[in-house]
């Protein structure tokens, strides 16, 4: 006997037993169809169960004697169980042809139950192995800092769409190419519905492409308050640790709308930028005498500068015949000049400023507030607690040495200054 004559044979005994006995075809058919399908459901639980503890056990088993952390992922992403299903539920839809014989409309319901299942089924498979596969390239370092989270979603999207036509073409008997040709007439609706998951899915490309963002990168986004470190890169959001250990979810499509500030080049650079600009009282400021010079010789950093620069100013006048009981006739040094020939050589001696980046100091047209000196230079470290460390120990030291050029800092007056005006 061959194998569907045993198979038609072994469910249809009850429905013989049952018309032997005096049963009326229908009442024979139904008692029929409801053991068999109660059995067979029982076995097929059964056997996914056991298949599904042997198939983790062994998959487990595997996972540890191998070198890679690839199966591990692949074990959380519940992929030995999911491999589980397939076989039950194959052997299911095989014998629904035997099981509902009698009942050809029931037949064709389970049959296309069966099939929308196993393509979920196989769609929860090869899902998680992107899954298993964007957590194992995360462990590498070339992948550390590319959005995978954006790809992947990229690829379950276009996976569950794919899924999403076969069932559609199992329901209805369609070809899927002209249910594409049919979905295209209604593609503004479908833009509309789904008009942040396409802005989404466009801006993660152009940013993967043109390398605009990483994991890891700092940027800076005022609209939306984020000030901090890119920690995740997915589909339609962008999440961002700020230095206040807040997170700002940011929509993708704004990283190319919007304009942001990313600062990694300044972390891949030589340096760190310091600028910083000290405001001088324009009153202070005025011509350098010869006592004056020599007491400023005193200070080491600009004794040779001083030296050199009065000689030449001195040759220059002389050969000139510039009378210089009038400081303003010739060319004089003045206390502002040196200061700022004070401030170069400061930081041209500063350990942890980079002197292959520019570097300078360099007067600003002058405001209400006095006249602004800017400094201008790298620091070497660019960690932000060593860099603000550094910026204000050369600030620090500045803002102590301008009383020795006999300069003053401009500042508003406070209360007490009034006070004792006013006295």
């Amino acid at each position: 006997m061959t194998e569907p004559g045993l198979l038609n044979n072994t469910y249809t005994w009850i429905k013989d037993f049952l018309l032997e006995q005096g049963y009326s075809a229908i009442m024979a058919n139904q008692i029929n169809l409801g053991v068999n399908l109660v059995l067979t459901i029982m076995m097929v639980i059964i056997l996914d169960r056991i298949l599904r503890k042997l198939i983790i056990t062994s998959f487990r088993k595997f996972s540890n004697t191998t070198t890679t952390s690839f199966d591990d992922f692949l074990a959380e992403s519940n992929f030995p169980k999911y491999t589980a299903h397939i076989i039950p539920f194959i052997l299911f839809e095989r014998l629904i042809p035997y099981i509902f014989q009698d009942f050809p409309g029931w037949r064709d319901f389970f049959m296309n139950v069966t099939d929308i299942y196993l393509v979920i089924l196989l769609v929860w498979i090869v899902r998680s192995v992107i899954k298993s596969t964007k957590e194992y390239l995360k462990t590498k370092p070339y992948f550390k800092d590319k959005p995978l989270d954006s790809y992947s979603q990229i690829v379950i999207i276009f996976l569950w769409a794919f899924g999403g036509l076969v069932i559609f073409s199992t329901l209805t008997d369609q070809d899927i190419f002209q249910f594409l040709a049919t979905l295209g007439a209604a593609s503004a609706i479908i833009i509309l519905m789904f008009r942040d998951t396409i802005l989404g899915f466009v801006a993660s490309i152009q940013v993967s492409v043109n390398d605009m963002v990483r994991i890891g990168d700092w940027i800076t986004l005022d609209k939306f308050g984020a000030d901090g470190d890119v920690i995740e890169i997915n589909l339609t959001t962008v999440k961002v640790q700020n230095f206040d250990n807040t997170i700002t979810t940011i929509p993708t499509y704004s990283l190319i709308s919007d304009s942001f500030r990313n600062w990694r080049g300044m972390t891949e650079s030589g340096g760190r930028r310091i600028k910083r600009t000290l405001y001088l009282k324009s009153g202070s400021v005025k011509f350098l005498s010869e006592s004056d010079i020599e007491k400023l010789k005193a200070i080491q950093l600009i004794a040779p500068y001083l030296d050199k620069r009065q000689s030449d100013i001195n040759r220059f006048n002389r050969d000139r015949n510039i009378d210089k009981s009038i400081p303003i006739n010739g060319r004089n040094q003045t206390n502002l000049g040196v200061f700022r020939k004070y401030c170069d050589q400061y930081l041209q001696n500063h350990p942890a400023i980079n002197k292959d980046l520019l570097m300078m100091t360099r007067i600003l047209p002058p405001t209400t507030e006095g006249i602004p000196l800017e400094i201008y230079a790298f620091s070497s470290d660019k960690v932000w607690q060593n860099y603000e460390r550094i910026q204000a120990d050369i600030l620090e030291h500045l803002f102590a040495s301008i009383s020795f050029f006999d300069l003053e800092l401009h500042e508003k007056p406070t209360g007490s200054d009034i006070n004792r005006l006013k006295i």
